[in-house]
């Protein structure tokens, strides 16, 4: 077993997106336009209305997918196509854009915390323009599982402890577990060699690959088939995440994700058409 170094922390920073939600985005900023597969992370908290309220109204995509992890709060979806769903505190939706569609995602609370992830991962070429689909799922299908010395493990995707998330069906053979480490203990996660992985502190601090890091860090992790965190003296909560890489040319403007510039022409011209409706 090798295990992986981390290679660089990410911290994050302010942003809002949406109409006016607050946020701490990890990737991309200025620096940092991705790291393949994944071109967005983004940590939203807050128990301030006026934070979260004005959600991600109507807005189109194309050519990748969306994850939503939610730690708190409710948020409602609608899209284009009719479908509709309830994101409640310790769910999460896995939306594959692909082809495109319009949507949204609105709180269904005025007050109290609103606290979770909004991930992107991208498509190869091959997948851009699959039907869009949708997975949702309520906290009882994301299974927990305990292990020894307190370590809490909830399994949204890929194999962890033995046990397998219920994302199914997507692309890049992905990993995300949400880890509760108590203090001072070390918890030791196999990955694939060949996947790009993140780890990514949001509560606590933690040594992960040989760097410390504190809340709302993220490392990028270097070759390896494990990745090992220590939680500092507070404990920590980690998300870990692990996809397979594309390797192809990326070209991104607002909510759409291509290959090329004519490809990102096109999604314009079929959104104004009412083509993604």
């Amino acid at each position: 077993m090798t295990l992986r170094q981390t290679q660089r922390v990410i911290a994050g920073t302010d942003a809002s997106d949406g109409d006016g939600v607050k946020m701490k985005r990890l990737f991309p900023v200025q620096d940092i336009v991705q790291v393949d597969p994944f071109l967005l992370f983004d940590e939203f908290g807050s128990d301030d209305p006026g934070a979260y309220i004005g959600g991600f109204p109507d807005h189109p995509h194309r050519g990748f997918e969306t994850v939503t992890y939610m730690l708190a709060g409710r948020m409602r979806h609608f899209d284009s196509r009719g479908n509709s769903g309830l994101l409640t505190a310790g769910g999460a939706q896995w939306m594959t854009a692909g082809r495109g569609l319009i949507h949204s995602e609105m709180p269904e609370q005025s007050d109290g915390l609103m606290r979770g992830f909004q991930i992107w991962i991208n498509l190869p070429a091959a997948e851009k323009m699959t039907p869009p689909r949708y997975q949702d799922y309520d906290p009882a299908e994301i299974p927990m599982v305990s292990l020894r010395d307190g370590i809490t493990l909830k399994i949204v995707a890929g194999v962890a402890a033995d046990t397998t998330g219920p994302v199914n069906g997507v692309s890049r053979q992905p990993l995300l577990v949400d880890a509760s480490i108590p203090a001072g203990i070390t918890w030791r996660q196999p990955v694939d060699q060949s996947a790009t992985v993140l780890a990514h502190v949001f509560e606590g601090s933690a040594e992960i690959g040989g760097k410390a890091l504190g809340t709302t860090q993220m490392a990028v992790m270097g070759p390896g088939d494990a990745v090992e965190v220590k939680a500092g003296g507070d404990g920590a909560r980690v998300l870990l995440l692990a996809a397979q890489p594309i390797g192809e040319p990326v070209v991104r403007y607002g909510p759409f994700v291509m290959n090329t510039r004519a490809e990102i022409e096109q999604a314009f011209a079929d959104y104004q058409a009412g083509r993604l409706a």
